[in-house]
């Protein structure tokens, strides 16, 4: 009849409101806000701590026993989610200061704060040996609603505790006993629309449940109650095979977990387990990781044997995939060195062809250099020859007329029978002293058109003080005419001595000379000069 009355309570408590869809966009978007919130575990946990360090010195400072007791019960209460030894400890502190407020009745209520702290640590029996201490109906009414939600939690974690199928029947069916007599103590609030909604579930009826949380979430900002709302309402949508709101919803408690410094918790393993048979392994493995660390931390001994089943198996399937990408890392490192081999030998082809290739640019260009000199060196015999040959043809045909000029003046004396002058006429060299003053002349005229700088550049090989310059009224002296010789071509001393018409000790007397008189080697010195 209980039940029946709830029933009807909540089919005229109005219409239904529609559940918002969650997107996969959304989905990734609160995933990765609560991986950042995972990672700040230690800073919540260091405000947690410091909250917890502050009553404790109001603890140490506190004179009067009700302040004490107070202070304990606060302590207890922070400490029941985060650190269960600690929270079993300030029990034991509050039946200290017991006896000094003369209140008996509050024995009752440490019976059931143990009871609540051995059932977080899994010690099922001795929860239940406090709560079978307590005659509920001697309790008052907010103490009772108290000791049946404990009693009613302690039935639910046997029934998730245990692996028989009956047994976790018969604990199911106690704790919706103890839920029924919380219905009937709860006023008509957000706390009873959460009790309620999990008696819901019971009946399989996901859609009403939705509803009303949906209703409360509007109306509490309670962080407790809103943990409570998200996580019933994931329950809710995984009885529908709504994985995808579930999940949302699980996040959504966990990050509420996060925030309030709670160790002991479910939620984040139900969504490490949902996330595992999505395929996201890695995040799966993660959130085991810090689940199973606050178990141990908090010493909730059922988180921890729960967790360890579903650990197991994700770890086991991460480690797998560690090996395979592993695996695949030592094939792409293998691939790569191969690669940076073959890179290798490539460059180093390259390279070798880039050298080869530069080496045959350069002997090109070497061999074009060579060749323009040589193209030059050819123009300049070239220009020399055409100048040479012309000057002389020349000079050819004016000593011919001048031969023809003497012949017939010899001829006039001979007909005019001037034997005496005719006879001194032959004997006489300055007709052939003439000529050759001429040809020198005509020659240095000639070398110097072609080589303008000869002088300068010649006179660049001697030494400061040893330079050689033609006297007045000259173009050339024998040695700077010597050495036109060379510059032309003609390095034969019997040919040189020929050309100037004396002796070969003379021609080779001033080639010496020059030679000692050279600024630098004096073995290239001839060398040097055929290059002016």
């Amino acid at each position: 009849m209980k039940n029946l009355f709830v029933l009807l309570l909540w089919a005229v408590a109005g219409p239904c409101v529609a559940a918002p869809s969650v997107s996969e966009d959304e989905m990734r978007i609160v995933l990765n806000e609560l991986d950042e919130q995972l990672d700040r575990r230690s800073f919540y946990h260091a405000g947690h701590d410091y909250m917890l360090d502050s009553l404790k010195q109001e603890l140490l400072r506190a004179t009067d026993s009700w302040k004490q007791y107070h202070l304990c019960g606060s302590l207890f209460y922070e400490y029941l989610h985060y650190q269960a030894d600690s929270s079993l400890h300030y029990i034991d502190k509050k039946e200290e200061i017991l006896p000094l407020l003369h209140r008996p009745d509050l024995q009752n209520e440490i019976y059931i704060n143990r009871a609540e702290v051995l059932s977080v640590m899994g010690l099922y029996i001795e929860a239940q040996q406090e709560l079978q201490r307590i005659r509920p109906m001697e309790l008052e009414e907010g103490m009772r609603k108290y000791y049946y939600s404990v009693y009613g939690t302690l039935y639910n974690w046997l029934a998730d505790y245990t692996s028989v199928d009956e047994l976790r029947r018969k604990y199911v069916m106690q704790a919706n006993c103890y839920r029924d007599s919380v219905l009937m103590l709860l006023p008509a609030d957000v706390d009873r629309n959460i009790v309620f909604s999990e008696k819901l579930l019971l009946s399989h009826q996901p859609d009403e449940v939705i509803d009303i949380l949906q209703k409360s979430m509007e109306t509490t900002k309670d962080k407790k109650q809103l943990t409570y709302l998200h996580y019933t309402l994931s329950e809710a949508y995984g009885v529908r095979n709504d994985t995808l709101n579930q999940i949302y919803h699980l996040v959504q408690t966990v990050k509420l977990d996060m925030e309030m410094s709670v160790r002991e918790y479910t939620a984040l393993q139900k969504l490490a387990w949902l996330l595992y048979l999505k395929g996201d392994v890695k995040r799966a493995y993660h959130y085991m990781n810090c689940a199973m660390e606050d178990a141990t931390e908090c010493n909730a001994r059922l988180r921890y044997v729960v967790g360890g089943k579903i650990y197991s198996i994700i770890d086991g399937t991460f480690r797998e995939m560690e090996q395979q990408e592993l695996h695949r890392r030592m094939v792409m490192q293998l691939v790569t060195a191969v690669l940076v081999v073959l890179l290798a030998v490539v460059v180093s082809c390259l390279v070798w062809w880039m050298k080869k290739l530069s080496d045959m640019r350069n002997r090109l260009a070497e061999a074009n250099r060579d060749l323009e000199a040589f193209n030059k060196s050819l123009q300049e015999v070239n220009s020399i020859k055409d100048v040479y040959l012309a000057r002389y043809l020349d000079r050819c045909v004016g000593y011919l007329e001048r031969m023809e000029q003497y012949r017939r003046s010899l001829e006039k004396l001979a007909m005019a029978l001037k034997t005496e002058e005719l006879f001194k006429a032959i004997r006489s060299e300055q007709f052939l002293k003439d000529g050759r003053r001429d040809f020198y002349a005509e020659f240095d005229r000639s070398f110097l058109d072609l080589f303008p700088n000869f002088i300068e550049k010649f006179n660049g090989l001697l030494a400061e003080d040893e330079q050689v310059y033609p006297k007045q009224g000259e173009l050339l002296s024998t040695e700077l005419r010597i050495f036109a010789l060379i510059r032309l071509g003609v390095t034969d001393t019997n040919r040189i001595a020929h050309f100037l018409g004396c002796s070969l000790t003379t021609v080779y007397n001033y080639r010496s000379k020059m030679r000692n008189r050279a600024r630098g080697d004096k073995d290239a010195f001839e060398e040097q000069v055929m290059k002016l």
